[in-house]
């Protein structure tokens, strides 16, 4: 008689592990390293009179400003959902649409101008590739209620100085421009007035991937489009040829600097041929007065053409820059994907908007200030070297082995008197045996691992063992029988003695670490 069928039991369902498109995971190594480029940062904003401020991740979209397009689900660039009043709330895009809502709501109790500095992060819901995210942190720079361009001079000179204290003193360039002058070559060739805003912000959008793209990208981006590598359209401004000629002339325009009083005729030449750009706009004319004012000003306080200078190249991409715009570019080579050497680009930028604090209040609020992408200068500090990130990875905790899991309070007490003085210590809380502990605190890269099985609870003693030194001296040790009679770099104490033993190998390892 057969057997009826039993039914095999089903395989459960399980998750695929997925980390979606343009997020990453960062593990502690990294964390450490670029907390300590964080550190550099803050002490150079907070040198210049800086305050820390923390906003939320996500505001009401309305507030995030006028990059935003106007549609009934405002999601394109930004990741938004309605709350249950049905109202439509954001992830911050960037940290200064945020900043202006908080200025605009605490405006009387903030003394004016007021300096802030905020980090963290910000989402863009666009399309991810090689080095562009979706989740990025940024850090920002900005003060608000100072209308003169000495602000845009001062924040010119912070961003020089912190990268000179990350170490890349000669390897960059500040470069500015002012949106006034790129307003005046608008009107130049037709772009003025309201109905012709979208326009003008798709030029503006193309200028500022001209590092990126090149003249002739930028030039399908001003005309009709551009199909790039994965045969996605971009629709371009639709200027017609004379128009595109006139922006390409104009942000392709560069020279150099003499010395001594030839930098005089230099800054003659450079800026008549923006003036010639601009034709007779105002609007174009003041900007170009105030670079020259900004210029001067930098000039004065040592910073040479060489650290800070006039590129109309610089744009901005977003549309509340109302006048003076910057960007921190880095001058030294790398290699792109298609294997040419080009120069690594910018790592910060930012510029005045006047308006974006005045569309919660009646009177205007000038405000200016700058942002760092904290990821590519984290890995431009990378590619140069930077002891400041190349830094010894920190050391793991002393870990406590566990060999008779029915005495578990007594290794519970022995890792609570390390902890007790300040020493990083963790229970081993898995099911394996010795052996396999010791190679779970070498993968925790544990200085020290504290042994006590059943003989040395009746004595009252610990064992010490110090693994770095342990895994020195196994160099020269030849066999298994060798390493077991010689027992290296492990000793022997009483348990009033163990916080002592302990904190005497890591000092010996590491005299000038907390751990």
């Amino acid at each position: 008689m057969s057997k009826p069928d039993t039914p095999k039991a089903e395989k459960a369902d399980t998750l695929k592990p997925r980390l979606p498109r343009g997020f990453v995971d960062r593990r502690a190594g990294e964390i450490a390293a670029q907390g300590r480029m964080l550190e550099t940062i803050r002490k150079s904003f907070e040198l210049y009179g800086f305050e820390a401020l923390e906003t939320p991740f996500v505001e009401y979209t309305e507030a995030l400003g006028k990059f935003l397009p106007d549609l009934d689900r405002p999601n394109a660039g930004v990741f938004s959902f309605q709350d249950d009043d049905e109202a439509w709330l954001s992830l911050r895009y960037d940290l200064t649409a945020p900043l202006a809502r908080f200025v605009a709501e605490n405006y009387d109790a903030l003394p004016k101008p007021y300096r802030s500095y905020r980090a963290g992060y910000v989402f863009r819901n666009e399309k991810p590739g090689p080095g562009r995210f979706r989740q990025f942190m940024q850090f920002d720079a900005d003060i608000v209620g100072a209308g003169s361009v000495a602000a845009d001079a001062e924040t010119c000179m912070l961003m020089a100085d912190t990268l000179n204290r990350l170490g890349l003193g000669g390897q960059y360039v500040v470069k500015v421009n002012n949106r006034k002058v790129l307003d005046g070559v608008m009107e130049a060739i037709g772009l003025a007035g309201p109905d012709k805003a979208g326009q003008r912000l798709t030029v503006l959008r193309a200028i500022d991937k001209l590092d990126r793209l090149g003249v002739d990208g930028v030039r399908d981006l001003l005309g009709s489009g551009r199909k790039d590598e994965s045969g996605d359209f971009t629709k371009g401004a639709g200027l017609d040829a004379a128009a595109i000629g006139r922006i390409l002339a104009y942000v392709s325009f560069q020279a150099d600097a003499g010395d001594g009083a030839d930098k005089v005729a230099f800054w003659e030449k450079f800026f008549a041929g923006w003036h010639d750009a601009v034709g007779d706009s105002e609007t174009g004319r003041e900007g170009i007065a105030e670079l020259h004012a900004i210029m001067r000003l930098c000039a004065a306080a040592g910073y040479g053409h060489d650290v800070i200078r006039a590129d109309p190249s610089v744009v901005r991409g977003l549309e509340y820059y109302t006048g003076p715009v910057y960007e921190a570019e880095l001058t030294f080579p790398v290699t792109n994907e298609d294997g040419q050497t080009v120069r690594f680009g910018s790592v910060a930028g930012g510029g005045r908007y006047d308006g974006l604090v005045g569309r919660f209040r009646a009177e205007p609020v000038p405000a200016t200030g700058f942002s760092i992408g904290v990821s590519r200068l984290f890995s431009a500090l990378q590619l140069v070297g930077s002891p400041l990130i190349a830094g010894a990875e920190a050391p793991g905790p002393v870990v406590v082995l566990v060999l008779d899991r029915e005495n578990m309070a007594d290794y519970q007490r022995l890792v609570a008197l390390l902890r007790a003085d300040g020493i990083r210590a963790e229970l081993y809380l898995g099911a394996a045996g010795m052996k396999a502990q010791m190679k779970y605190a070498d993968r925790r890269r544990a200085p020290v691992a504290v042994i006590q099985g059943s003989n040395e609870r009746l004595a009252g003693e610990v064992q010490i063992k110090d693994l770095i030194a342990g895994a020195q001296a196994a160099e020269s040790i030849a066999s298994n029988a060798e390493w077991k009679a010689a027992r290296p770099a492990q000793v022997s104490c009483p348990e009033a003695d163990l916080v002592a033993q302990v904190r005497a190998v890591l000092s010996r390892h590491f005299p000038s670490t907390e751990i």
